[in-house]
């Protein structure tokens, strides 16, 4: 079968591999309809490894090196592995990347995405961006009859947003700050709104992403290039900061703006992906008392995102700029999202002819 094979940093090929062996006691074949390139692979492009494991293989997969990437799938399963009685041939299901090992410290304490043995789909083990994938069925979810197949694959980053959106607490009724209307940054914004935050102010650039933001829910959207950002959230929000914000770029400096960006004992939860560490005087959190939390990946959020999409409280389709198969991902993907970044959010990839 086809799949695009990372093999070092700005090298994805597009090749064939061998068809997955049958799917292990627990686990499920699923024919991939639509997968989306995630920030995470576009890190591994750019700046990789990251998450891949090179030096040695990965405890539990066995992983090393060269790997097919992609986890934001829907699809139809088609084959079903020994013990597997709650799923059947031909269902529409998605997936979370988060391969767990169900028994450490972290797992029993309902933590799986911190799992210590952890194997994220597409970067530590085999991945999405192929016509046939294996997952394990606690990963699993099952898409309501009738649901999108393209808003399946646009619930895991959807799913990122929620759970930064939960780590934050209730943000009922709370001026909210999200730095960058990227993928995730929307996702976000997204989520604010649908968990009661009446004020959504979007830290952004990119003239098209700034439109994307106001589509999805901001009610404010402010360019660093063109004004004090945080003179103006002072402003909109009685001389305090905002009582949450979210970095959802990665990048050093945009970490300090949101910090900065939060009132007193307010809160700042940091999503990105960073590739470079940073210098911080903590005194500033000392001072001032803020909470600073990080949001890994997801918990579980899955089935809410599928909810609020199927009742309609989610609207997808602002998400979706591109639509490719396969064969494109290099030309008409990855280097479309990074040398028209501006003009691009998610690009969905066809991995087989439909």
């Amino acid at each position: 079968m086809r799949a695009a094979v990372w093999h070092a940093r700005h090298d994805i090929r597009v090749e064939n591999v061998p068809v997955p062996d049958d799917p292990a006691p627990g686990w499920v074949q699923v024919r991939v309809h639509w997968c989306g390139i995630c920030g995470s692979d576009l890190h591994e492009y750019v700046a990789g490894p990251v998450f891949i494991p090179v030096d040695e293989p990965h405890p539990v997969t066995g992983l090393q090196g060269r790997c097919i990437l992609g986890h934001e799938f829907s699809g139809e399963i088609v084959k079903l592995g020994e013990g597997v009685n709650d799923y059947a041939i031909g269902e529409s299901v998605t997936a979370d990347a988060c391969q767990h090992c169900g028994e450490c410290f972290y797992c029993q304490q309902s933590l799986y995405n911190l799992c210590e043995k952890i194997a994220f789909t597409g970067l530590m083990n085999n991945g999405a961006f192929a016509e046939l994938v294996n997952v394990p069925t606690n990963v699993l979810y099952r898409l309501p009859v009738g649901f999108s197949p393209e808003a399946g694959a646009l619930i895991e980053p959807l799913s990122v947003g929620m759970h930064a959106v939960k780590r934050a607490g209730s943000l009922l009724g709370c001026s909210v700050v999200v730095v960058g209307a990227g993928t995730i940054g929307l996702s976000t914004i997204m989520c604010a709104k649908a968990a009661g935050a009446t004020q959504v102010i979007a830290l952004e650039m990119s003239t098209a992403r700034k439109a994307k933001a106001l589509e999805v829910g901001a009610t404010h959207v402010l360019d660093p290039s063109e004004c004090d950002v945080l003179q103006e959230i002072c402003s909109l929000t009685h001389g305090r900061g905002a009582d949450v914000s979210f970095e959802c770029i990665g990048n050093k400096n945009t970490a300090k703006l949101a910090i900065d960006a939060t009132r007193k004992a307010g809160t700042c939860v940091l999503v990105g992906i960073f590739e470079e560490p940073s210098q911080f005087n903590f005194f500033d959190i000392v001072a001032s008392e803020k909470k600073i939390i990080g949001a890994l990946a997801y918990n579980g959020e899955f089935a809410d995102v599928i909810a609020l999409i199927a009742d309609g409280k989610i609207n997808i389709t602002p998400l979706i700029t591109g639509r490719i198969n396969l064969e494109e991902i290099v030309e008409r993907g990855f280097k479309q999202l990074i040398d028209n970044k501006e003009e691009n959010v998610k690009i969905i990839v066809s991995p087989s002819d439909r």
